[in-house]
């Protein structure tokens, strides 16, 4: 299945992309806020194979490519841990080296992460910029894993990457207990990067629980903020909506998530309902439980209008509270 909401234009893409790149810090102004077109892949069929799952990725990565109507989108997002089943206990078994430095050119050739080279070739081959999503990464030197998110050009370069800084660690009696921190590490850094058209944020899942992280992406000239994630049956009813929202509207910000589709066979049952947010708090698109390709064109207008009307980004009180992103 494929939805499309909104009509706005956007840019065709330029491939002299070598100056953008990760940050994580607001060194440079961001870009000139334009028009583009957000697509959400709600990723089915995730099961212990592989390659299998790298494979119905990479199909639906150039599914979702192609766009509909007339509009190629220039944003495609994979959900959290689309190359293994989630879970803890899966985690290290499917970790993959990755060494990504940032603000260091990264050698895709030399590569021995299968799914980054899938990546990195699905975002050249379609001509996309492409989060992909998350993989359980293994650092070679100190053999810790996290919960990592890669993004990529469309040269096909990695141009930034995010470890989940927030581990899910929660313990509902009689509904869920899960423990990432048995088997994971958080990452350390916040982190976005810069396209021709946007500053984007990132984060993943469990992150968007803690304000901060959205507030410092937020403060660093992000105008929108992605994090792949997979809520479940008791955390996504309550929660999945009501704190995309209250992102979007704390940071006048575009916010979105994007997660794997339910699989009621699988040992861990995600919500679904991958959506996008505007700075209103406006709810732009919502998927069910299902696989599904979700295309959501990002019109500037609300982020300005928004701060203009409601300007909470110049009326806040760092005299009386500390500035997180300082």
């Amino acid at each position: 299945m494929i939805l499309r909401l909104c009509s706005f234009g956007a840019p065709s893409l330029s491939h002299n992309l070598k100056h953008f790149a990760c940050r994580t810090m607001a060194s440079v102004a961001p870009p000139v806020f334009k028009p583009f077109t957000l697509t959400l892949i709600q990723l089915g069929s995730i099961g212990s194979d592989k390659a299998a799952n790298l494979q119905h990725a990479r199909e639906m990565i150039a599914k979702a490519a192609k766009g509909n109507s007339d509009k190629k989108p220039q944003v495609v997002v994979l959900p959290e841990c689309f190359n293994s089943p989630y879970g803890f206990v899966h985690f290290p078994a499917y970790a993959e080296n990755i060494g990504h430095t940032a603000g260091k050119e990264y050698d895709i050739q030399a590569s021995v992460s299968e799914s980054i080279k899938m990546l990195s070739s699905a975002a050249k081959e379609e001509g996309i910029w492409l989060i992909g999503g998350s993989i359980p990464e293994r650092d070679a030197e100190t053999n810790n894993v996290y919960n990592t998110c890669t993004v990529y050009s469309p040269t096909g370069a990695l141009v930034a990457s995010h470890r989940k800084v927030h581990l899910f660690d929660i313990d509902i009696p009689g509904k869920i207990t899960f423990k990432e921190s048995e088997t994971l590490t958080g990452g350390t850094t916040t982190n976005y990067f810069d396209t021709e058209f946007a500053r984007i944020g990132l984060g993943l899942c469990y992150d968007v629980r803690f304000p901060e992280l959205a507030m410092i992406a937020a403060r660093r000239g992000c105008h929108a903020i992605v994090y792949p994630g997979a809520f479940n049956l008791t955390t996504g009813p309550l929660h999945w909506e009501l704190l995309q929202r209250a992102r979007a509207n704390d940071n006048q910000v575009f916010f979105s998530m994007c997660s794997p589709a339910r699989d009621m066979t699988a040992g861990y049952h995600a919500w679904g309902h991958s959506m996008v947010v505007d700075p209103y708090a406006r709810v732009l698109a919502e998927a069910d439980e299902n696989e599904v390709i979700l295309h959501v064109d990002i019109d500037p207008e609300p982020f300005h209008e928004v701060r203009a009307g409601i300007p909470v980004t110049k009326q806040r009180r760092f005299d009386v509270y500390p500035d997180v992103s300082a």
